[in-house]
């Protein structure tokens, strides 16, 4: 700011000088021309902008305004001298009558009589001294329009003795030419920045200027974003806590990565150990046709017995018929129980129960047990066995070899497969003749009972027997296992079976009222000649004896449907109920002629 320039004295340092033109810096007006003097060409037309001396402030006591000399209009007593040294504006005191007297009146400088300083505002510490006389050659050069910034005069006091300085400063004069009051001068140093207050200019706002926060003479430097230029200090600060900000995270990384690792390893075994691709977790649901919806909707259904007797004991399935308790099954598999022998339920869910022989039958192979004091039983739904057709897909559950709830599927191989089974008594009292289904599902001892279901899993028959390898048929009482031939008795037979047997604890059979000769070989049943006791072979007032049927007759068909034995003969005629009407063809001679009779009735075993 001011190096190499000299100094000059300020105008408190200096003494009175001679008006007129000098080396030193002088602010000039234009003046106005006259009437009768014509404007000179070097003035300028228009009025000056530069500042002008300031008029007379207060006329001096006792003396008129033309004769008052002017003061500066400033406090800091600089006469004739505005801001940063510059002349002011000429402007009238309050009070005067004139703003400044008329030039060409000024002939002799008047010599005013001393004023009392006024006091200063802040206490009075500096006074300023009014001038007490113009020279002439300051107003010559008032009249002219320049005025050259001077020093005060010397204050003349009382009595005309000699000129008396005013009083000097309180402080050393400044080096740098600073006026004590005031704004700075043109060559005074910059102030100190004043940094604005902090607003809240969001950043990008043109408000929010980097520069706000520069200050040149602040002990570390600022960046333009207003943050202090590192040094090595805060360089080094800076990279110790990236260094320990990097080693928290990669001592968070490496245990979150552990934590994985150890999962999968306790999971899936350590690095060496092979893990295979597998197949994710799948709803449970199934299709409602499929063999494990099937099962799941009748597993519940189905129990296992466990019989016991004297002599004997043995292992088969069975179904819940109603809520009371009813369980259907086969008579061969609560057979060896007998009159005291002990049977035990056991259901799906685990739970047992005993259980009592309500009523059997050997002929159909059919028996009815009871449970009490057991509750939420969930029974078997029937279906239709009618309705069944060759190639239908069937499901199997059963005990086979005391392996409860074991399922199989399969198909109906074929229908109305005439089968005996039993047969362990002299008399064939205990022979079973069941117009059976055929099923391709494994069947084994133990599926004995159990129901044979259709893709609805409603039962439509009842597992009863399997073909052995010997070619033998098996009621389910060997060891032999499943080559692929099993046989239910038809449900339609079993429920009207089941119903009698809780009516009355027997069921009945239908009969034609005829003995046949079970030793005939050739295709078709005999009728025989006599029956077992000696009696006649047709009974009197049966329905056979009704239709017409003779001793030595053969039946070749029932309703149609040819008849290749005896065996077969009452297997179709058990698939009836009593009371239904058949039409049988018999021949007689060597002709054949049809008959039409009504089933009767007979109790079973």
């Amino acid at each position: 700011m001011n190096q190499g320039k000299p100094t000059r004295p300020k105008w408190w340092n200096r003494g009175p000088r001679e008006a007129g033109p000098t080396g030193d810096f002088e602010l000039q007006r234009p003046t106005a021309p006259t009437a009768d003097e014509p404007p000179s060409p070097e003035a300028p037309t228009e009025p000056s902008t530069d500042y002008e001396l300031a008029g007379p402030a207060e006329a001096p006591t006792g003396e008129s305004a033309e004769s008052a000399v002017p003061r500066g209009s400033e406090a800091d007593g600089d006469a004739g001298l505005g801001r940063n040294g510059e002349a002011e504006s000429s402007t009238p005191a309050e009070g005067a009558e004139s703003a400044s007297p008329p030039v060409d009146s000024v002939s002799e400088p008047a010599v005013a009589s001393p004023a009392p300083a006024p006091e200063s505002e802040t206490g009075g510490d500096f006074e300023l001294a009014r001038p007490a006389e113009v020279s002439a050659d300051l107003a010559d050069t008032a009249r002219q329009g320049e005025v050259e910034a001077s020093a005060p005069a010397a204050v003349v006091p009382e009595g005309g003795s000699a000129p008396v300085e005013g009083p000097k400063p309180l402080h050393d004069p400044d080096p740098y030419s600073t006026p004590p009051y005031g704004e700075p001068g043109p060559w005074a140093p910059a102030p100190p920045v004043q940094h604005p207050a902090a607003t809240s200019a969001p950043p990008g706002d043109p408000a929010a200027s980097p520069w706000q926060n520069y200050d040149p003479w602040a002990a570390v430097p600022l960046q333009q974003t207003g943050t202090p230029v590192d040094d090595e200090v805060r360089r080094r600060r800076r990279v110790r806590r990236a260094l320990v900000g990097g080693a928290v995270g990669l001592a968070l990384v490496s245990g979150g990565v552990g934590g994985v690792v150890g999962a999968y390893v306790e999971r899936n075994g350590d690095a060496g150990t092979v893990a295979l691709p597998q197949a994710g977790k799948e709803p449970a649901g199934r299709a409602p046709d499929s063999v494990a919806a099937i099962a799941a909707r009748a597993l519940p259904s189905v129990v296992t017995l466990h019989v016991s007797g004297a002599n004997e004991s043995g292992t088969g399935t069975g179904f819940v018929l109603d809520d009371q308790g009813h369980i259907l099954t086969n008579n061969h598999v609560v057979q060896p129980a007998g009159s005291s022998g002990d049977i035990s339920v056991t259901f799906n869910d685990g739970d047992t129960a005993k259980a009592t022989v309500v009523g059997r039958d050997t002929g159909y192979d059919l028996a009815v047990v009871k449970v009490s004091g057991v509750s939420d039983l969930k029974p078997m739904p029937l279906g239709n066995s009618d309705n069944v057709q060759v190639g239908d897909p069937v499901v199997a559950i059963g005990a086979p070899f005391d392996l409860s709830g074991t399922v199989t599927s399969g198909i109906i191989s074929a229908k109305e497969r005439p089968i005996t089974a039993g047969g362990d008594s002299s008399d064939g009292s205990d022979v079973s003749y069941v117009d059976a289904l055929q099923t391709d599902a494994p069947i084994n001892p133990g599926n004995s009972g159990g129901p044979l279901l259709d893709s609805h899993a409603r039962v439509i028959g009842i597992n009863s027997a399997i073909r052995s390898a010997d070619g033998s048929t098996d009621s389910g009482t060997g060891q032999s296992g499943s080559i692929g031939l099993g046989f239910a008795i038809p449900v339609n037979q079993a429920k009207r079976v089941a119903e009698e047997l809780i009516s009355s604890g027997k069921a009945t059979h239908p009969v034609i009222g005829v003995t046949l000769d079970m030793n005939y070989t050739g295709d078709g049943a005999r009728v025989a000649q006599k029956a077992d006791g000696g009696g006649p072979a047709v009974s009197k007032a049966g329905p056979g004896d009704k239709a017409g049927i003779e001793a030595g007759d053969l039946i070749t068909a029932v309703d149609g449907e040819r008849v290749h034995s005896g065996e077969e003969l009452i297997v179709r005629t058990r698939a009836h109920r009593p009371g239904d009407r058949l039409q049988l063809t018999v021949v007689r001679d060597g002709v054949p002629r049809t008959v039409t009779l009504v089933l009767g009735s007979s109790g079973g075993s």
